[in-house]
């Protein structure tokens, strides 16, 4: 076995279309759970967004939760992949801008908005690799 093979077991388990939903679904969570988490206190989703002087909050409060919703529903459903992948990196950068500006800040603040951004950062990576792996599995199909 070269070092790149591998076991036909696991290999089995990363075609299966299960494993495919599984890990979509899992990507995504943070994203529907905090729509849904949202819809459930909407006053205090509202006034997060009034704290971070994000106005009209109540509007912008139903504009977070439609893109969290949407963002996640294609890429759970497989459609439009690419997009779902874009809206919720969007969402990602808009974030650290409006809410994490750790460069701003003083420490602890600083050190705690930090590791949120780069956080953020590495989930743009995930959706960059989902996306990508959306693209072979469209080709693989044809």
């Amino acid at each position: 076995m070269g070092r790149n093979d591998m076991p036909r077991a696991i290999a089995n388990i990363l075609d299966s279309g299960a494993f495919w939903f599984v890990a979509r679904l899992v990507l995504t969570f943070v994203f529907w759970g905090a729509a849904l988490g949202k819809i459930a206190d909407f006053p205090g989703s509202v006034a997060e967004l009034s704290a971070l002087r994000i106005e009209p909050a109540k509007l912008m409060a139903v504009f977070l939760i439609v893109t969290l919703l949407v963002g996640s529903l294609m890429i759970l459903l497989d459609r439009w992949l690419w997009l779902g992948c874009g809206i919720l990196s969007g969402f990602l950068v808009v974030a650290i801008v409006l809410a994490h500006h750790f460069w701003t800040m003083q420490d602890p603040d600083r050190t705690i908005h930090f590791r949120v951004a780069t956080e953020h950062v590495s989930l743009i990576g995930g959706f960059m690799a989902l996306a990508i792996a959306g693209r072979l599995r469209d080709l693989r199909r044809r």
